[in-house]
C-alpha cells in the first residue's frame, strides 16, 4: 500500500510529467537522458546520492508544492530534521546566492551542501560518483553528454541545468502585466499597489521579476534566545549580519507554506500579520531592519488585498480549487 508521501510523489509525477519521480518509489525508469537537464532531473530524484539510498533532493523539494516541502523542517537521513525550512527550488536561475544564509553563490556550488549535510543526505559527491559509474544507464548518459564518466563537477552541472528549467511565468500577475487588465481581481490590483507603496514597504525588499533582490535582511526574527538562528553571520562572521537572511523570491509563494527560514508561520495571513507588527511576535529583536521599526497599521481590508496579490503570483500549475 502506498503511504501519503508516495501518493504525493505519484501525483507530482503525473502532474508535472516527472517520470524520474517514479524511480524514487521503486519503479526504475529504463531511459537514458539525452540532454543535461534530463540527466539533472534524474539525479535530482536519485536516492543513490544519499548514504543509505533513502533520500533524494526531490524528497524535500516536492514538485507539487513548487519544489518546496509542507513542514517546517524536512526529514533527511535516518529521519533527522533539517536545520531550516526547505526553500522552493523554482525560479532560482537568476539567483546570486543560494540557501537562507547565502553560503552558495551558484546553482552548481549549492549541490554538494545537501549531499554532504549529516541531517540531509549524509554522503559525498565522491561516494555518489562511484555508485553512478557502476550503473550502465548513467555510464551511457555521462558518456554521451560529457564525453566520459560521472564526476562531482558533472553531477553539479547536470542538476544545476535541470534547476534552471524550473522557471514559472504563467500567473495572473504576468498576464496582467502583459496587458490583460482582467487577469487579476480588483482586490489583487489594490494589493499590488499596496505592496509597492511606502506604507507596506514590501517592494523595498521583494523586487525584480522574481520579487527578490538577493539581499540579506534582518526582519526581526532573532533575539538570541527563543529565536536564535544568526543566519548570514554564520557565513561571514560579520556582526552586522547577525540575524540576516536572504530575501526569498515570492513566485508561487502560496504553494510553499510554511514560511520563514524556520517555518514559523503556517499561512500567508500569518506572515502578513507578522509584518504588520513584528514586535508582537518578537518583542526584543537584535539588529532588526529599520524598515520594521514601526507597525504598518494595515487595515483588515488592506491585509486581505495584499493576500490576494500574493495569491496572484501563483503559476497556473499550482492552483488549488
Amino acid at each position: 500500500m502506498l503511504n501519503k508521501k508516495k501518493v504525493i510523489l505519484l501525483l507530482s509525477a503525473f502532474f508535472l510529467g516527472n517520470f524520474s519521480a517514479l524511480w524514487i518509489i521503486g519503479q526504475p525508469v529504463n531511459h537514458v537522458p539525452v540532454t543535461k537537464p534530463q540527466l539533472g532531473k534524474q539525479l535530482f530524484f536519485e536516492k543513490a546520492l544519499s548514504l543509505d539510498s533513502t533520500v533524494s533532493c526531490g524528497s524535500c523539494h516536492i514538485p507539487a508544492y513548487a519544489f518546496a516541502d509542507t513542514v517546517p523542517f524536512s526529514k533527511g537521513y535516518l529521519g533527522r530534521l533539517g536545520k531550516r525550512n526547505t526553500p522552493s527550488a523554482m525560479n532560482v536561475s537568476a539567483r546570486s546566492f543560494l540557501f537562507a544564509d547565502g553560503r552558495a553563490e551558484s546553482l552548481e556550488q549549492q549541490v554538494h551542501f545537501p549531499v554532504g549535510d549529516s541531517n540531509e543526505m549524509n554522503f559525498s559527491l565522491q561516494g555518489a560518483v562511484q555508485r553512478l559509474n557502476s550503473d550502465s544507464n548513467y555510464q551511457r548518459a555521462f558518456k554521451a553528454l560529457y564525453g566520459g564518466v560521472a564526476t562531482g563537477a558533472r553531477i553539479e552541472d547536470a542538476i544545476a541545468a535541470f534547476e534552471r528549467t524550473l522557471e514559472t511565468s504563467h500567473t495572473p500577475l504576468d498576464r496582467y502585466m502583459a496587458g490583460n487588465k482582467k487577469a487579476m481581481s480588483a482586490a489583487a490590483i489594490r494589493g499590488r499597489t499596496l505592496f509597492m507603496s511606502k506604507k507596506a514597504k514590501c517592494f523595498d525588499c521583494h523586487f525584480s521579476p522574481d520579487f527578490t533582490g538577493d539581499e540579506f535582511r534582518n526582519i526581526g526574527l532573532f533575539d538570541g534566545e527563543t529565536w536564535n538562528d544568526s543566519g548570514r553571520y554564520v557565513i561571514t562572521h560579520n556582526r552586522a549580519d547577525i540575524g540576516k537572511f536572504k530575501v526569498p523570491g515570492l513566485r508561487n509563494v502560496a504553494a510553499t507554506a510554511p514560511y520563514m527560514h524556520n517555518g514559523a508561520f503556517k499561512t500567508l495571513k500569518d506572515v502578513i500579520e507578522y509584518y504588520d507588527n513584528p514586535l508582537r511576535f518578537v518583542p526584543h529583536p537584535i539588529n532588526a531592519d529599520s524598515l520594521l521599526a514601526q507597525p504598518l497599521h494595515l487595515t483588515a481590508a488592506e491585509k486581505s488585498d495584499l493576500l490576494q496579490f500574493l495569491l496572484a503570483l501563483t503559476d497556473d500549475r499550482f492552483k488549488r480549487k
